[in-house]
């Protein structure tokens, strides 16, 4: 069987893999040349492996999650430039479930529908447990819906910001005169939705700080800092800022690797 693209040959096995009742995963991909262009690819199970568990089988309450499954497929691109498969194995080391391979995390799905009865619901104060029930009553049974109640409270969770940036025009105007010396701090977290708060600010001529943007973030960890460094950079095109915490220090070594870091002497 041969297939256009690596995308296609993808989406067969997961097509595949939904039907019988399993998730699947990436193995490994080899790569080759100065482009590093996949050559072939391994797709098993999610359980393929084992895992040593910490807890004694006396003491352990739950299954396994890994089972050393060993369904899965190789492909490699032959030389007429299509994506060949050139192993198969179908056997499987426990029971699958094509009824409930809909409830597996990635074949999980919402449609409009049932986007809009959450988001109506919402406004109306209606809690996620309730609008889960509403949708599978509509439906008729709960084998006939792809929807839990978790994924309605992470409807929202995905929808909300995460990191913000702004700036405006005598922001940047002031960096054409007050670049020289850029300061970020996140010392302040008041408002009310308990994000961190980071400010860039410069110095001008007269000795006073010239705000040169500033950005809300809900985690400090290295994407978020990371990309509210980029969206400073595209704005401003320039210096790095200053700050001793590891977190930030690795997102500004990560967008800008040129710079250096300064450290304010009322924290030494």
């Amino acid at each position: 069987m041969c297939f256009g693209t690596l995308d296609d040959a993808n989406q067969f096995y997961q097509n595949y893999a939904k039907r019988v009742g399993f998730v699947i995963k990436i193995r490994f991909t080899r790569r080759v040349g100065k482009d590093k262009v996949p050559k072939n690819q391994m797709i098993t199970c999610n359980r393929e492996g084992k895992r040593k568990s910490r807890v004694s089988p006396i003491e352990k309450t739950n299954s396994r999650t890994n089972y050393n499954f060993p369904a899965r497929i190789s492909i490699r691109l032959n030389k007429e430039g299509l994506w060949v498969i050139s192993k198969v194995c179908l056997d499987h080391s426990h029971p699958c479930d094509p009824e409930m391979a809909k409830l597996l995390t990635p074949n999980r799905e919402m449609n409009m529908y049932m986007c809009r009865v959450i988001e109506r619901n919402d406004e109306a104060g209606v809690r996620p447990s309730k609008t889960s029930q509403v949708l599978v009553d509509e439906m008729g049974d709960f084998s006939k819906i792809s929807l839990m109640e978790k994924d309605v409270r992470n409807y929202f969770s995905r929808k909300r910001f995460k990191t913000i940036f702004w700036a405006e025009a005598r922001s940047r105007a002031a960096y054409e005169y007050f670049g020289d010396v850029v300061s970020f701090d996140t010392t302040y977290k008041t408002n009310r939705y308990n994000m961190l708060f980071g400010s860039f600010v410069g110095l001008n001529h007269h000795g006073n700080l010239v705000l040169l943007g500033c950005g809300l973030m809900t985690k400090k960890n290295f994407g978020s800092f990371t990309w509210l460094f980029n969206a400073w950079l595209r704005c401003m095109h320039g210096k790095a800022p200053k700050s001793q915490c590891l977190g930030m220090r690795a997102g500004i070594e990560n967008v800008m690797p040129g710079h250096v870091i300064g450290y304010a002497f009322d924290t030494l």
